[in-house]
């Protein structure tokens, strides 16, 4: 590489150094066109409750239990949701004959009444048109015109006998014709009879179908429908159309759930472990840095410059992807760290043996940099393996461990291969390069 490609690379790093500083502490220069992004803190950091919930399967049919518990943690998140609990985490856990739901809720100022509102079973109920549906709307409608800081908007939908006890089932068809995804519902003798009147006296206009009080979909009704089987048509997406179905069946089935374990962590211990958790990742860095330096010299200041830059911008991912951030998450960012040192210790040590045999600095770097490289590459790359794995297999607390690691560890090759390199090659044929004491 040229020396003048050498200086744009440096300057380029640079650059991106500095305009991540500025996103990670917006207050350092206030610069006007960076947006103010905050840390997403996990449940040990803010503090907030951990709900351990198992669900009863004794009324469901094997074959569901999947698509029931997933439906019941689409129910449980829009809940927690309509709380107020920002970014909440419900995750479903299977292991044997338990099938368990697991919510955190950060930041939550009252657990009692949030556990409440989680321990109801799902409600699924169908809604019709009330006879002035029509002024109502047109009302709707003047009031979000006019504006307004808290606008009443009056339901137009009335409530019908028919809920989701009569719903057997609902599941993912497609048109045979277009092949479009479709939710076909199937009703119980009672239901269809109901659903046959609902429909009769509806045709033309839309019957809006409800979860908890919250309408998940409105489609029109085509014709009378009988048998009690019906079609919900749109422009889904395999997703959507998917996604409906199991909040349908999470309505209709009857899958209570019971709290099991229950953790609160206040707000003055979540702080209290963030304070210690950044004092050790910077004392951390400080004795990272005096090592490199005294063993490795000049290289090792270098690299000192390199692995602050590599934690600003990983800062940065956790910011801006955004990576939820627990105490395990900060250990797998510190392990990272380690990783990241550890790859240019090893550039070093080739280095020191090719300038000792009498090479010049471009031939030691770049052959340093090439020896190092496959050593570089298994240790990432079996870290990686099992990071991966502890994400797909793990709870909450290891999944944040496990993608804090694979993003330092991608990150770790990026700052010692492209970062590291390119300061070294900056000093090539410079006068620093005579000074032997400073490389060996």
């Amino acid at each position: 590489m040229s020396k003048k490609k050498v200086y744009i690379t440096v300057s380029a790093i640079f650059i991106l150094a500095f305009l991540a500083g500025n996103l990670v502490y917006p207050k350092f220069l206030n610069l006007p066109y960076l947006p103010n992004i905050p840390f997403k803190l996990g449940l040990d950091l803010q503090g907030g409750i951990h709900l351990v919930y198992e669900a009863d399967m004794s009324g469901i049919e094997a074959q569901e239990y999947g698509s029931s518990l997933q439906g019941l943690r689409d129910v449980i998140e829009r809940r927690v949701n309509l709380f107020g609990v920002k970014e909440p985490t419900v995750q479903t856990q299977e292991s044997g004959d338990k099938h368990r739901l697991i919510v955190e809720l950060a930041g939550i100022d009252d657990p009692s009444k949030a556990i409440e509102m989680i321990g109801q079973t799902p409600y699924l109920e169908f809604k019709e048109y009330k006879a002035n549906y029509q002024e109502i709307i047109d009302k709707n409608t003047e009031l979000v015109n006019n504006g307004g800081e808290e606008i009443q908007l009056e339901d137009p939908f009335q409530p019908t006998s028919l809920t989701g006890k009569y719903l057997k089932k609902a599941e993912l068809t497609f048109d045979q014709t277009t092949y479009q995804p479709l939710v076909s519902l199937q009703f119980d003798d009672e239901g269809a009879k109901i659903f046959e009147e609902l429909t009769a006296r509806n045709i033309g206009k839309p019957l809006a179908i409800y979860i908890d009080g919250i309408p998940i979909s409105a489609p029109t009704v085509q014709e009378k429908i009988s048998q009690g089987n019906a079609q919900i048509s749109g422009r889904f997406t395999l997703e959507e159309a998917k996604t409906l179905a199991r909040n349908l069946n999470a309505g209709a089935l009857p899958v209570p759930i019971t709290l099991i374990s229950q953790e609160t962590v206040g707000p003055a211990l979540g702080k209290i472990s963030l304070e210690k958790s950044l004092q050790a990742g910077i004392w951390g860095l400080i004795a990272v840095v005096i090592f490199m330096t005294i063993f490795y010299r000049l290289p090792g200041l270098l690299a000192s410059l390199a692995l602050l830059i590599y934690a600003i911008l990983n800062l940065v991912l956790f910011k801006t992807i955004p990576v939820t951030l627990t105490l395990a998450g900060i250990g797998g960012f510190l392990l990272s760290i380690g990783m990241a040192v550890d790859g240019n210790i090893l550039i070093f040590s080739r280095m020191k043996e090719e300038l000792r045999q009498g090479k010049t600095l471009a031939v030691a770097v770049e052959e340093g940099f090439r020896r190092a490289w496959p050593a570089i590459w298994d240790g990432n790359f079996t870290l990686l393996i099992v990071a991966v794995i502890l994400f797909s297999f793990g709870t909450s607390f290891v999944k944040g461990f496990a993608f804090t690691v694979i993003i330092g560890t991608l990150l770790s090759m990026f700052s010692a291969i492209i970062i590291t390199k390119s300061f070294l090659r900056c000093l090539i044929g410079t006068a620093l390069e005579k000074a032997k004491f400073l490389w060996q």
